[in-house]
């Protein structure tokens, strides 16, 4: 009878936890450091594309607007307060039909250009080589220029590098530099040679890229240079190899890739009214940014095993529909949906710092995912924005490795992707910080750190979510969607438990 007993109860415990989540344990070790998350991972891109330059950063020396040099001071400082490692500009498309002598000097004599990629509008060149320069200085960020291989020529680039590196007088183009208020060089580390270049850049085979990269990358050389090649922008593993197997490794210090969350490229939806089933599409495609790296890595790892070439996502982010009301080309509204891509793409490149040493969102100003967006005066900053400052923690911290033991899933109809996401560091200063993304819709996660050797006295949190997947910050509403402290966490010795709520970004501070 006490057996036939038993035997029940432990049927019905068992019964009782049947179809119940397990907690994700995640284990978080502070031995067998070896990996810096680079600061450069969290950097941004400028394109003159719709008002991303102009009307954007950009508004004139004459506007009403508080400016230093024509540049939005009330942006300024939002991007010094991310501590912004590094911009890249001119482009993207634009790179490749774009002349920088046209915009030097004067701005009375510099050449008014059509703006062949984005739109066929006009532009005077107002915004040009030295005012780029001078903002990322500003800003104490590097700039990242990317060259001309399409329409342009080695020569051209050559010059470029002359005029922004090479010490005063020591060309008629240094000469030039100083004619135009600038005697120091600016001294550019990042050069990307080409962009996009099966594509937009020239739609070149990969074999007649590497031949043409070459010459560019050896008249381009000097101690000075980080020159960086054209990856792939899709799983093209082909392109990859073959630029490890036929470029020299000391012709090139990073390759590029590029990858956008987009459900469809013939109908990418649009960036506030979306369904639960589109947010799952794209989230399943900001996951797909683990394997593309993963993959991407493994190729190259066997080719350099030791890690000298860097792999750059200088493009990534979310890409909708163009939405009306913004004036302008590829403007679209951020929401919590971005947030949430922002969270699980910084952790995933966090993870892979051993290979991946630079990233640039796109980007930075009224177009795609950007972090702020601008109106009139008036100027916003998204949800994106505040995931960026509250991960801006991990830069240049060292990689904790975790461990995590998860069940936790997000599904739609036969497909699933991983629930949560999470990075782990610990900065100079000895204090650790992690990064936690739950992307499920709908249901809340329960999760445990154990902390292992870590040892800290107290434990903070700061969280980012809102009621709705489709919430955003407006102009009538600016501060809708911003990052609250958060007490929803129990922490003892050696562990933190805590509940983290569906779509929502939360990074804990152990010291």
């Amino acid at each position: 009878m006490k057996k036939t007993i038993i035997l029940i109860l432990s049927l019905t415990f068992t019964l009782s936890l049947f179809g119940q989540k397990k907690a994700t344990n995640v284990e978080i070790n502070a031995q067998n450091v070896k990996d810096t998350i680079s600061r450069h991972i969290y950097g941004h891109f400028a394109e003159h594309l719709g008002r991303g330059v102009y009307d954007g950063i950009y508004v004139g020396e004459s506007a009403k607007i508080p400016t230093t040099y024509g540049v939005r001071n009330d942006i300024i400082e939002a991007l010094k307060e991310l501590k912004i490692p590094n911009l890249r500009w001119p482009g993207g498309c634009f790179a490749d039909t774009y002349h920088w002598k046209d915009a030097i000097g004067p701005k009375e004599d510099r050449k008014a250009i059509e703006n062949m990629s984005w739109g066929g509008y006009r532009e005077d060149n107002s915004f040009g080589t030295h005012e780029f320069l001078n903002l990322c200085e500003s800003l104490g960020a590097e700039p990242y220029l990317a060259v001309n291989m399409n329409s342009g020529s080695v020569a051209e680039a050559v010059d470029w590098k002359q005029y922004v590196n090479h010490k005063n007088g020591s060309s008629y183009l240094t000469d030039l530099r100083k004619e135009n208020g600038r005697e120091k060089p600016w001294n550019v580390k990042y050069w990307g040679i080409g962009n996009e270049s099966w594509g937009c850049g020239g739609e070149m085979t990969v074999d007649y890229y590497v031949n043409l990269y070459k010459r560019y990358a050896i008249a381009m050389a000097g101690n000075d240079m980080y020159r960086i090649a054209v990856g792939p922008g899709e799983p093209d593993y082909n392109w990859t190899e073959v630029l490890m197997k036929e470029i020299p490794l000391r012709l090139m210090e990073g390759i590029s890739v590029h990858h956008y969350s987009v459900i469809d490229w013939s109908e990418k939806g649009s960036s506030t009214a979306f369904s639960t089933d589109e947010y799952f599409q794209t989230m399943a495609k900001a996951w797909f940014m683990e394997e593309f790296i993963t993959k991407n890595s493994e190729i190259m790892d066997q080719y350099d095993p030791e890690k000298k070439v860097a792999l750059i996502v200088d493009e990534w982010g979310g890409w909708y529909e163009t939405d009306p009301e913004g004036n302008g080309a590829l403007y679209q509204q951020n929401t919590m949906r971005d947030a949430m891509i922002a969270g699980v793409t910084l952790n995933v490149f966090n993870n892979h710092a051993d290979r991946v040493k630079m990233a640039n969102l796109a980007q930075t100003v009224n177009v795609l995912q950007a972090i702020i967006l601008t109106e009139g005066q008036k100027m916003l900053l998204t949800p994106t924005y505040h995931v960026m400052e509250m991960y801006k923690v991990h830069q240049d911290a060292a990689l904790l490795p975790i461990e995590m033991n998860s069940d936790a899933m997000y599904s739609r109809g036969d497909k699933e992707i991983p629930a949560l996401s999470v990075s782990a560091s610990k900065d100079k200063a000895g204090v650790t910080h992690v990064s936690i993304v739950n992307i499920h819709d709908s249901e809340s996660q329960e999760v445990n750190f154990m902390l292992a050797d870590l040892k800290g006295k107290s434990v903070s949190a700061e969280i980012l979510q809102s009621e709705k997947l489709q919430d955003l910050n407006d102009f009538d509403n600016p501060d809708k969607v911003a990052p609250k402290v958060f007490k929803g966490f129990k922490s003892r010795q050696g562990q933190i438990n805590m509940n983290i709520p569906p779509f929502s970004v939360v990074v804990f501070e152990i010291k």
